[in-house]
């Protein structure tokens, strides 16, 4: 038997001697180009017997990542590997996709060695335990070896990647690569699990139909990585080949359910609502069509598809017409119906074999989610208007109910802003972290810059909606402090310059000479002002220039009147348009938000602002012409021999080393302020996750300052400060300094904080820059006793 296995593997050689081997090491092009396939339909040859048999005709394969389109036939893969070193070197191959049914790799030798793979063998078979297809080589020093490899799937696409690595590269591109899915799957389902905690208190069905679609599109998306396999079904089976295209059609249902109720479609469009139903009947077929049979399961893979299509182009069609209707449609859901429709038309299409496979087409469906739940989450901000009418409406009808639903929406507040910005600090702190890594490459770096921009995106819906809130309430109000007006105009003319030089505008910023070095008010409404109406000039400006003038005039009693002209060359505005331009969500109703980004409350803020600073805002535009921006700020001016210029970045010097006490219970916002509190000069610090660990551990060491998150588990941070300032533990922890961290930026939670003696407040995502200008602060005014 061992000579006959030894002469068949001896033919296979002499039969294949026409492709040379691929060295990893030396030889030009990729592994691909080295290798063959043969196509044997639905035969289940043995690899015995494709050794033995001289009929097969194998051909090239076409590209790096070769198509073989929707099937259930089996195909056969030949190469040829050489190691021309004087050691043993050991390789990754990976290849096929992770919901392939089987792709087994035999290393031709005088015994013939099996690798099994695929989602339909099970995971512990794998030689190496990963969710990918992966196999390790061991090429010994001085060989050539022949291997074979089997694939057949049960009707997905087959796609043919062949990419070798070393063990370096291997271990450095699989780091990497988790890294970007965590932080991808962590913006999903934070995503969904705020429009769920939305809808659980909204009762809004729009609400629940996105946050399923959203988890959806997540379980797709893991099920296509192989997740699914991994952790839940390791030994394959009925469920696990099913799951890609369970998936599929749940995210293609609760899609359409969100579009059809966001659009109002049965109001606005009766006859579309006909269509709508039709693809649900056609998803509830193919959802059948999964248990009939093998052979209906095999067709359910392209009609899932081809539905898919259909479900993208019922949207567009939706939206379109309703534009011809002159209906009004949310800007932001059709920006990310338009980024979803590009995602996924080219995962479909390249399904379908419609687009050849490269790295954009295989994953363009998770760039397009990802881009699309940022943009989608913008859009509920006109759900948020209009609930609040509502609750305006209701408001006159009965004053008592509405003072309970004012306390009840402060609540709501309080606890959504915490929910929502404690995991958007740690996602930040880490796609922050990332994009600073210089050994991340390009295609990288855009990436974590997706995962950035989706959470900054997040942050910044949240905090519009408190300022908003604030201002409805009356409880937006103005701090005292001293700022360096200089620095910080500086600092938002460079931003924006930037930005209108990326859209090739002329831009010019002219400071007055006179400008005092220091002032006294709200520097953070201050840059908060001008950075809205700057904002607004770059945005709604596409040609010509962008103009920042100051002028500053000295008034008696210390007063400076800060003069600003921000004049633009854009779009412009009719009188009708002026006649609403401070309405909160504005821009919603403008004719010109298809071009434009916003939600429409920057200028509603920005008035309000100027109002409690005492100053006037005056607006003058001519349509087509652009718009000229003039505002006047009264601001305390304060004598100083030298001022340096930027402060706000200055750490003062300590002679002494700092211990710093961390009192948070999340994990990741343990790590990011770790991280952040590594580059404080002498410091080191000790984190407790709540507030009667914080006590105990204050109890037994010394510390010179405490950083406090507020909820937290077993003990908050409101207690355990009451315990500290109550004097019970002693002189000197009583006086310790304690500054706020916390999620929660509510007015209310801001002043019980300071209210129980807390020295300062800061909210997340933590700013480096601003955490230690605070802790030098409270470090030099309270002369600390360093142990």
């Amino acid at each position: 038997m061992k000579r006959i296995l030894l002469l068949t593997c001896l033919l296979a050689s002499t039969l294949y001697a026409q492709k040379s081997a691929f060295d990893p090491e030396s030889s030009t092009g990729q592994l691909f180009e080295y290798s063959e396939y043969v196509h044997v339909d639905k035969t289940d040859y043995t690899i015995e017997e494709v050794l033995n048999n001289k009929e097969l005709s194998y051909k090239k394969l076409e590209s790096a990542n070769h198509d073989f389109g929707f099937t259930s036939d089996n195909y056969w893969i030949r190469f040829r590997l050489k190691n021309t070193s004087d050691s043993e070197t050991s390789y990754y191959l990976k290849t096929g996709r992770p919901i392939t049914d089987v792709i087994n790799l035999y290393e031709i030798k005088p015994e013939i060695r099996t690798f099994k793979n695929g989602d339909q063998n099970a995971f512990s078979e794998r030689d190496v335990e990963h969710r990918e297809i992966i196999f390790k080589i061991d090429l010994p020093a001085q060989a050539e070896q022949l291997f074979y490899m089997k694939m057949t799937s049960d009707g997905e696409a087959i796609n043919l990647p062949l990419t070798l690595y070393d063990e370096s590269s291997f271990f450095i591109d699989n780091y990497k690569q988790q890294l970007f899915l965590g932080l991808f799957y962590g913006v999903l389902l934070l995503a969904g699990f705020i429009y769920l905690f939305f809808y659980s208190s909204l009762k809004n069905r729009t609400f629940l139909y996105y946050g399923i679609y959203v988890f959806s599109i997540a379980l797709m998306q893991a099920a296509l990585d192989g997740f699914i396999y991994q952790y839940i079904f390791p030994n394959g089976g009925f469920f696990n080949s099913r799951m890609v295209l369970i998936t599929a059609i749940s995210s293609n249902f609760f899609l359409l359910k969100y579009c059809e109720h966001f659009l109002n479609v049965k109001f606005n469009l009766p006859n579309f609502k006909k269509a709508y139903n039709a693809i649900y009947a056609s998803l509830a077929i193919v959802f059948l069509m999964l248990f009939i049979s093998p052979k209906t399961f095999e067709l359910a893979y392209p009609i899932s598809n081809i539905n898919g299509l259909f479900s993208l182009m019922l949207i567009l069609a939706t939206v379109f017409t309703m534009w011809y209707k002159r209906i009004s449609v949310d800007i932001y859901f059709s920006l990310g119906i338009l980024f979803l429709v590009i995602g996924l038309l080219g995962f479909v299409m390249n399904n379908l074999g419609l687009l050849q496979s490269n790295f954009y087409t295989l994953n363009s469906s998770k760039f397009g989610s990802g881009i699309e739940v940022v943009l989608l989450s913008l859009s509920m901000t006109n759900l948020i208007k209009k609930l609040r009418q509502d609750n305006e409406k209701s408001q006159a009808l009965a004053l008592k109910k509405s003072e309970e639903i004012s306390e009840l929406k402060t609540y709501f507040m309080s606890n959504i802003s915490h929910e929502l910005r404690t995991p958007i600090n740690a996602i930040m702190g880490m796609a922050e972290s990332a994009l600073s890594d210089t050994n991340n490459d390009k295609e990288n770096i855009e990436k974590y810059q997706i995962i950035k921009n989706a959470s900054m995106s997040l942050l910044s819906n949240v905090n519009d909606v408190l300022d908003f809130e604030r201002i409805e309430k009356n409880e937006l109000h103005l701090k005292e402090e001293e700022f360096n007006p200089v620095s910080i105009l500086k600092d938002i003319s460079n931003n924006w310059k930037f930005e209108a030089q990326k859209k090739e505008l002329n831009y010019s910023f002219e400071m007055d000479s006179e400008i005092p070095l220091k002032v006294c008010g709200d520097a953070d409404r201050f840059a908060q002002i001008i950075n809205n109406v700057l904002a607004n000039a770059v945005k709604f400006t596409n040609e010509g220039h962008i103009f920042l003038k100051l002028k500053c005039l000295t008034k008696p009693n210390s007063i400076t009147r800060f003069y600003f002209q921000i004049s633009d060359t854009g779009v412009g505005m009719d009188e009708e348009s002026k006649n609403h331009i401070f309405d909160s969500f504005n821009q919603m109703r403008l004719n010109n938000k298809r071009q434009f980004g916003g939600i429409g409350l920057g200028l509603t803020i920005s008035k309000h602002l100027i109002s409690l600073f005492n100053g006037t805002l005056q607006v003058e535009s001519v349509a087509g012409e652009g718009t000229d921006v003039f505002i006047e700020i009264p601001l305390v001016r304060i004598a100083s021999e030298s001022v340096e210029e930027d402060t706000s970045k200055v750490i003062k010097t300590i002679d002494t080393k700092l211990n710093i006490l961390i009192v948070e219970d999340n994990k990741l916002n343990q790590m990011v302020m770790k991280k952040l509190l590594s580059s404080f000069p002498d410091a080191s610090f000790t984190v407790s996750e709540n507030g009667k660990e914080a006590i105990t551990a204050l109890k037994n060491d010394v510390y010179n300052l405490v950083l406090m998150d507020l909820q937290m588990p077993i003990m908050d941070g409101y207690e355990a400060t009451a315990i500290i300032r109550s004097g019970d533990l002693g002189k000197l922890i009583t006086s310790i300094p304690i500054i706020a961290v916390t999620a929660d930026a509510t007015e209310a939670t801001k002043k019980r904080a300071l209210a129980l003696g807390m020295n300062d407040y800061m909210t997340k995502p933590v700013k480096k820059d601003l955490l230690f200008e605070k802790i030098s602060n409270c470090i030099n005014t309270h002369n600390l006793n360093v142990a």
